[in-house]
């Protein structure tokens, strides 16, 4: 027995305008558990096919592999001796038709450090139309490489912190363990851009940010998910600044009403609309994968595409791969 589908946000009238639908999914979501060494990126994927389309693709990658009706995953299939050739097959057919939107984890929280603790929240964060704080992110996320374990202990004392319940009181002894770590991090000798920032905290501005992820001001993102902006940016690229969107997307318990509302508003006030009258997101609908066979190539791709080594290198998926992921563009050729 299927339980009812959570989330989403279905048009309520009939969508006007340019319309393209999408079907959405993604690979590595591991909650607020953003510094898993098993999962260090996420990636959301999206295809425009037609379900004819879709079903026909699945049935063709299924006729040479031996799978069950109900499992085609990215991790078997890539362990396959054919899989090179068949995977080539397969992203030269999705060529124009699909997108994948990568998260490097680590560098998803070093942006919210910024966009959170040093500028007022928004659901724009993390997105493209912040681009004006992704330079200070990017310095104070390369730092890393001089702090040694401190970088881990600092990035943890970050998410323990804010992992806060509503109506709760924020605990003191997270922000102490915080500031300490990040004081820590300092004496390593960053670099100028980098130490600015983390002398830019201050206990004060992150006790009223606490304070109000206590008291459940939902104008601030859920400050430990990436999910939000990858959807953000999935919308602003088949969008291509004319277009709605309406979104198919496999059950996803981060991507609720109101948070889709909030996010629809703001991409609306990126595009000088109203969502009334053409916010870029027009709507999300959830599915079972099972029953949507656009939805379950959108979950190959994305699981490929984080299994797939160099995905950010000139390999087969590059053509695919959105410029305006969430990872370092020259982080796969330094050392880590």
């Amino acid at each position: 027995m299927r339980l009812p589908l959570q989330g989403g946000l279905p048009p309520v009238d009939a969508v006007a305008g340019t319309v393209v639908e999408i079907a959405c999914d993604e690979s590595g979501f591991s909650g607020t558990n953003l510094l898993d060494p098993a999962t260090p990126v996420i990636t959301h994927a999206s295809v425009e096919l037609r379900g004819g389309e879709a079903a026909g693709l699945i049935a063709t990658l299924r006729s040479g592999f031996r799978f069950s009706p109900n499992e085609f995953k990215s991790r078997q299939f890539l362990r396959r001796p054919e899989a090179g050739e068949v995977l080539e097959w397969f992203l030269a057919a999705l060529r124009g038709r699909a997108h994948v939107h990568l998260v490097d984890k680590q560098y998803f929280l070093v942006t919210r450090i910024v966009d959170l603790l040093l500028t007022e929240p928004s659901y724009a964060a993390g997105t493209r139309l912040t681009q004006e704080h992704r330079s200070a992110a990017l310095a104070l996320y390369r730092a890393r490489r001089s702090a040694g374990s401190d970088w881990g202990v600092f990035l943890a004392a970050f998410v323990e912190m804010l992992r806060i319940k509503r109506r709760h009181r924020p605990d003191q002894r997270t922000v102490e363990r915080f500031f300490q770590a990040r004081d820590a991090l300092v004496r390593h000798g960053l670099g100028a851009q980098a130490e600015a920032i983390l002398y830019g905290l201050s206990r004060t501005r992150v006790c009223i940010i606490l304070a109000r992820l206590s008291d459940d001001d939902r104008s601030i993102p859920p400050p430990l998910e990436p999910m939000l902006p990858a959807l953000a940016e999935t919308v602003l690229f088949w969008s291509g600044g004319g277009r709605r969107v309406l979104v198919i997307h496999d059950e996803q318990s981060a991507l609720t009403a109101d948070r889709l509302r909030r996010l629809q508003q703001v991409l609306a006030d990126s595009a000088g609309l109203s969502p009334a009258g053409g916010s870029p997101l027009a709507g999300l609908v959830m599915v079972d994968s099972r029953d949507d066979p656009r939805v379950q190539v959108a979950d190959l791709l994305a699981g490929v595409a984080r299994r797939l080594p160099g995905i950010v290198d000139d390999g087969p998926l590059q053509p695919l791969l959105s410029p305006t992921s969430l990872h370092d563009p020259i982080g796969d050729a330094l050392p880590t």
